[in-house]
This record gives C-alpha cells, sequence and structure tokens, in this order.
C-alpha cells in the first residue's frame, strides 16, 4: 500500500500583516497644522509622518559635543552623549537610550520586523 500525503505549508511571507492602531495618550497634543509650523520639512516627516531621513544627511551623526539629545518636537531627553557610537549606518547611534523616555515598535514596511524607536 502506498499513502500519498499533501502536506501544506503555512508560510508567514504571503499573509497580509495587519497592524492595529494603538491609542496612546502624548504628553504634547498639537494640531497638524501646530506642527507644521514649528518643525522643519525633515522634522514634520520624520516625526510625524514616521519617514526616516537619508543615511549620513544628519548633522548629528558627527557631532562629538558632550550632552544630551533631545526629541525635536518635546524637548525629552532621549540619549546621552557618551552612549553614542559610530555604527557605520549612517545614522547616529546610541548603545542605550534614557530609560522610560523612549518607545519601541516593529516595524514590517520591507518585509522583515525591524525595532523601530519613537
Amino acid at each position: 500500500i502506498v499513502l500519498i500525503v499533501f502536506a501544506g505549508c503555512k508560510g508567514t511571507s504571503q499573509e497580509e500583516k495587519k497592524e492595529t492602531a494603538k491609542e496612546t495618550a502624548f504628553k504634547v497634543n498639537k494640531t497638524d497644522a501646530e506642527w507644521k509650523a514649528e518643525l522643519t520639512d525633515m522634522e514634520y516627516y520624520v516625526l510625524r509622518k514616521a519617514a526616516t531621513e537619508n543615511a549620513f544627511s544628519s548633522e548629528l551623526l558627527d557631532n562629538k559635543q558632550k550632552g544630551t539629545y533631545v526629541c525635536a518636537g518635546c524637548g525629552t531627553p532621549l540619549f546621552k552623549s557618551e552612549h553614542k557610537f559610530k555604527s557605520g549606518t549612517g545614522w547616529p547611534s546610541f548603545d542605550r537610550e534614557i530609560e522610560g523616555n523612549v518607545a519601541f515598535d516593529t516595524d514590517y514596511k520591507i518585509g522583515v520586523p525591524r525595532t523601530e524607536e519613537h
């Protein structure tokens, strides 16, 4: 007797990713017009539209000044200069954040999971 088994593989690469909107309470609440008036075009697209600036284009990439990096939108302290390192990625990189001031999420926009900081 010969048994033929047809098995299907359910891969996740073909599934449509369904992202659920999470409701978040922010310390700073402004209208879109207010954000546009306060931020540069690039800051607006990065901070409000989840865009990414081009690699090697940030004026902060080679910044060696001591201090604290803060959010351009609300002034929250995010990273300390002593935790900055040269990663070779083209973006300022830090080995740790100021605990409790940076949120993390998973981004699937390029088909693989990446950790995104907010």
